[in-house]
Order: structure tokens, then C-alpha cells, then sequence
């Protein structure tokens, strides 16, 4: 039976987060977290750009988006245990 080499960084992340329990891996996780922080990034523009139409100033706007979105996200993160990112949002 030939073994698996692990790197040492997978082998920390694996003890961390316990990527086989939940059945992941390391590749799927850059992946989510890169398609997130996309996602994220473009709200954080969007959002204020549509609200200052209204007459107000899009750097509170955008100031306000960033911290509503930070805090619901760490708030999730620590007290939750739950990996998520969400923000201001449109629905159809």
C-alpha cells in the first residue's frame, strides 16, 4: 500500500478545520472563499453606487456596507461557528 505524502500546510489546515469531517478539502475551500470575497467586493461598490442616487453620500454608504456586512459575517464566524458571507443584497 503506498502512502499519501501530505504537505505540512494541508496536514495544519486538515487539524484546523477539520476539512475530511466535514467533507471538503483545501481546493474547494480557496475556491469558495475566492468566489466570496468576488461577490463580497462587488457589493461593497454596487450597493452604495444605486443608494447615493437618493441624495445620500455614497462614503457613508459604503462605510455602512462594509461594516453591516463585516460584522453579520464574524458575528457568524465566531459565535456561530458557521463559515458564511452575506451582505446587502437584491432580490427579484
Amino acid at each position: 500500500m503506498e502512502d499519501e505524502k501530505k504537505s505540512p500546510t494541508s496536514s495544519l489546515l486538515e487539524r484546523i478545520f477539520k476539512l475530511s469531517a466535514h467533507k471538503t478539502n483545501v481546493k474547494t475551500e480557496l475556491m469558495a472563499g475566492l468566489t466570496t470575497f468576488v461577490t463580497m467586493s462587488y457589493i461593497m461598490f454596487l450597493n452604495p453606487n444605486i443608494m447615493s442616487k437618493t441624495g445620500m453620500p455614497f462614503d457613508g454608504l459604503f462605510l455602512a456596507t462594509c461594516l453591516g456586512g463585516s460584522n453579520r459575517d464574524h458575528s457568524n464566524g465566531t459565535i456561530c461557528e458557521l463559515a458564511s458571507g452575506a451582505s446587502a443584497g437584491y432580490g427579484a
